[in-house]
């Protein structure tokens, strides 16, 4: 379920947005987003939590506008929501995966 993109912003730092399995293994993908101030940090500080296998290929799904400002308001830079595209579900900090969502 590979997917994902990135955009830079105009002071060159980037939002790379990523679909992964989900944390929660309750079979939906994830939809990850990562503010910092290049690609392979971004993706370092995914793999930095346990996700070892996050690779960026391509440009195929990059963040929306509001995903862009979702991660940017966000203190930590990296969010994440179990249903991609849902309105309805807000957007966690990283520090809920250890917690039951919902």
């Amino acid at each position: 379920m590979p997917g994902g993109g990135y955009s830079k912003l105009p002071n060159g730092s980037v939002v790379v947005a990523l679909s992964l399995p989900n944390p929660l293994a309750d079979g939906r993908p994830a939809r990850f987003l990562v503010h910092a101030a290049n690609r392979a940090r971004a993706l370092t500080r995914l793999r930095n939590l346990g996700l070892r296998a996050v690779y960026l290929r391509g440009n195929a799904e990059p963040p929306t506008l509001d995903e862009i400002t979702a991660v940017l308001h966000h203190p930590d830079g990296l969010i994440w929501r179990s249903q991609p595209g849902a309105v309805a579900e807000l957007w966690h900090p990283v520090r809920a995966l250890g917690r039951p969502v919902g």
